[in-house]
């Protein structure tokens, strides 16, 4: 995305959020997660929204025009958890009034990125799950460099600095716990996409081997892309391809063309849904839902039903 103004950025932000409140109280309806699925079974999606920018406002992709979109596709998934990339305030806010029954993690204060605005710290990747189905044991960030422990930090040439949420859950019917990590690799370099995995594994790796975790995010790195490489490595399994198989099954990157993407024969799928540990997979999708050709991201959102 292209750095703009900090202060055009401010203004824009803020006019947005008091243009779309009647909007806002028009479209958002109370949500919960699935009440009569198998209860054995976790229902997970992830979202790369696309960041709110003024520059998709002028095309007619702004987040103004395609908020209700993204959410009633959401809805229509009836999901337990959601990994988000790419989140703004007003977006944030937005989705805590769409999904009232669901507890969001990893983007309020104290806002420790050095960067809060601009193009080097806007975006990030909270975490949604429902409150009536999951009790949060424990939950936590890092940053995605050689000084995990430092906001805002950047190695390698990451083009900003990149972060992982997680979240350890109890499911208050089974009683089983697991986790879930949620994060955004770099979008520009590769030696930073290899070293910021790494950093995951290497956390994960403190979890004993059938310890249930599940990782979510828009990975910028395809099947045959290294990153997935390291992540096999340390024995997480790809749901799509447990159920599917190994083949390449296209982009998940389309800049709002959805079937129209001019790259469609080149493009891959980046985002993805792993687990490792005592879990198995029973569905996983790629979903390609829009209203009228209308399109709720420049991704197309990835499910996966799991059993833990």
């Amino acid at each position: 995305m292209a750095t703009t103004n900090s202060t055009t950025r401010r203004k824009f932000i803020y006019s947005m959020g008091i243009a779309a409140a009647p909007l806002l109280m028009q479209s958002f309806k109370p949500f919960s997660s699935r009440k009569h699925a198998d209860p054995n079974i976790h229902h997970i999606l992830t979202c790369n929204i696309r960041v709110a920018l003024p520059e998709d406002d002028e095309k007619g992709v702004g987040w103004n025009s395609r908020r209700a979109i993204c959410i009633d596709i959401i809805r229509a998934h009836h999901p337990d958890i959601i990994g988000f990339q790419e989140v703004i305030k007003p977006q944030m806010d937005d989705l805590k009034k769409a999904f009232p029954d669901f507890i969001a993690f990893g983007f309020e204060g104290p806002e420790m990125d050095a960067h809060p605005v601009g193009y080097h710290g806007i975006a990030k990747n909270p975490i949604l799950f429902s409150k009536e189905r999951y009790e949060m044991l424990a939950a936590g960030e890092y940053w995605l460099s050689d000084t995990p422990l430092q906001a805002g930090s950047i190695s390698w040439n990451s083009a900003r600095a990149r972060h992982a949420n997680w979240v350890r859950l109890r499911d208050k019917k089974s009683g089983k716990d697991f986790r879930l990590i949620n994060l955004h690799l770099d979008h520009i370099s590769q030696d930073a996409r290899e070293n910021q995995i790494k950093v995951v594994m290497n956390e994960s790796n403190q979890y004993a081997p059938d310890y249930p975790q599940v990782l979510t995010g828009d990975f910028n790195s395809s099947a045959a892309n290294a990153v997935y490489g390291i992540i096999k490595e340390n024995h997480w399994q790809d749901s799509y391809t447990v159920l599917h198989g190994d083949a390449e099954p296209g982009y998940t990157v389309h800049l709002f063309q959805g079937a129209h993407y001019a790259k469609k024969e080149k493009g891959k799928k980046i985002d993805f849904i792993f687990y490792r540990g005592n879990i198995q997979t029973t569905a996983a999708t790629i979903i390609k839902d829009n209203k009228n050709g209308r399109y709720p991201s420049d991704h197309y959102f990835v499910s996966a039903a799991l059993v833990i």
